[in-house]
């Protein structure tokens, strides 16, 4: 590793220069704009859902404009572009993107904005920073495209290894995964998992990978078969429309079987998508973020400030703390970045830089990530990654669990 250079003494005086105008009493620094782009789901398979998330992360911008960049002479204009959550679409946007908003920033959606831009970004110098978990085809280093969680594999692979505790025993967890060839994320995730069970013989069994249509309405046929496998956990990590179908095939056959959802299509999501939040008793989401629970915690009193000073409407669940996390922790690396290098002529190789030579801590996202420590070995942090996880128990929303340790997960 390089010895760091000493700042030369033009650094040092913006900084000294920052310091004194933050310092003064009224005093007011003059704006320098950049801008953050949204990819969003307004029209396709997340339209349901993007709301919640898609306001979360606006209304951090909005705070942060107000409360943190207005002190350090900054304003993030940011839009939303809706890619209808496909890849062609994405790529097609991409150039008027970048025309129209000039980002610093990117804030992605899933898999297809990983998929169309992760071989443009190194040359556009445009870090894209998601709310998700990662996937295994962007598993790689010195990537510009950035996960606070790990992949959704390594996250289902923790609630496997919980479940199969508390059944105890010392047979493999027999899991059913449903998901779609529609998006090569559905895809990377079942073979994550297919991989991790193959690695894992002790740990879990597959007894089916069912791939049907991105949006289906009718599981019978394939839960059945799944029920006569002796399933005892269905892994569910497409969109809320697969969690409802594959509930109603279970309640079909009397059969109870806990579903395993993620955060984008959990369990309030889904549920309200099925009818009611009852219909998801003894079923189980899991991920790397808070939990958005109805105890008092720093996230959830932030989630009430920008509730009651910056008109954020959206239910406090998941889908909300997703959209907010995201946006939290993307605008404190832009933060940290500015400090570094000043207001005036920051671009987004700068902010990526800076990603890796400060942590974001827990604090700065309000306890809804951990804190994360970057570097180029992967897109996500590679140390103490842990998941928490909520059930449904007597029609209530519930953490069930807490600071689970995930596994070890190889490269598929």
């Amino acid at each position: 590793m390089s010895k760091p250079r000493a700042p030369g003494f033009a650094t040092l005086a913006a900084a000294a220069a920052l310091a004194c105008a933050l310092a003064a009493p009224g005093a007011a620094l003059a704006q320098t704009s950049y801008g953050v782009a949204m990819l969003s789901d307004y029209s396709g398979p997340y339209a349901d859902v993007m709301p919640m998330l898609g306001r979360g992360r606006e209304v951090v911008l909005d705070w942060w404009n107000a409360e943190v960049g207005a002190k350090l002479g900054v304003k993030l204009n940011h839009k939303n572009f809706d890619t209808r959550y496909d890849a062609a679409q994405t790529a097609s946007l991409w150039p008027g993107i970048k025309s129209e908003m000039k980002p610093i920033a990117v804030l992605g959606l899933g898999g297809p904005d990983v998929a169309a831009l992760s071989q443009r970004l190194p040359d556009d110098g445009i870090p894209l920073f998601m709310s998700t978990a990662g996937y295994g085809y962007a598993w790689k280093p010195d990537s510009w495209i950035i996960n606070p969680r790990p992949t959704y594999t390594h996250e289902h692979a923790g609630a496997f290894k919980w479940l199969k505790s508390r059944r105890g025993g010392s047979q493999p967890l027999k899991v059913g995964i449903i998901s779609s060839e529609a998006s090569p994320a559905y895809v990377d995730i079942a073979r994550g998992i297919e991989r991790y069970a193959k690695d894992n013989p002790n740990e879990i069994q597959i007894v089916e990978t069912i791939f049907t249509e991105v949006q289906p309405t009718d599981l019978s046929t394939q839960v059945r078969r799944l029920v006569r496998g002796g399933v005892e956990a269905i892994s569910i990590q497409t969109n809320t429309a697969a969690v409802v179908a594959t509930k109603r095939a279970l309640q079909g056959l009397g059969a109870k079987v806990p579903v395993i959802t993620s955060s984008h299509n959990g369990l309030p999501a889904s549920g309200k998508a099925a009818g009611g939040l009852d219909q998801m008793e003894g079923d189980y989401e899991v991920y790397g973020m808070a939990i958005a629970s109805d105890e008092d915690t720093p996230a959830r009193r932030f989630y009430e400030k920008l509730k009651a000073g910056y008109k954020l409407a959206a239910p406090w669940n998941a889908l909300t703390v997703m959209g907010m996390s995201q946006s939290l922790y993307t605008v404190r690396v832009i933060e940290h970045a500015i400090k570094k290098h000043g207001a005036q002529n920051l671009t987004g190789a700068k902010v990526r830089e800076t990603l890796y030579a400060e942590p974001v801590t827990t604090e700065e996202t309000f306890g809804m990530l951990p804190t994360l420590k970057f570097t180029k070995e992967a897109p996500f942090p590679i140390e103490g990654l842990k998941v928490n996880i909520a059930t449904i128990k007597g029609g209530k929303y519930v953490t069930a669990a807490t600071n689970v340790d995930t596994p070890a997960v190889k490269k598929w």
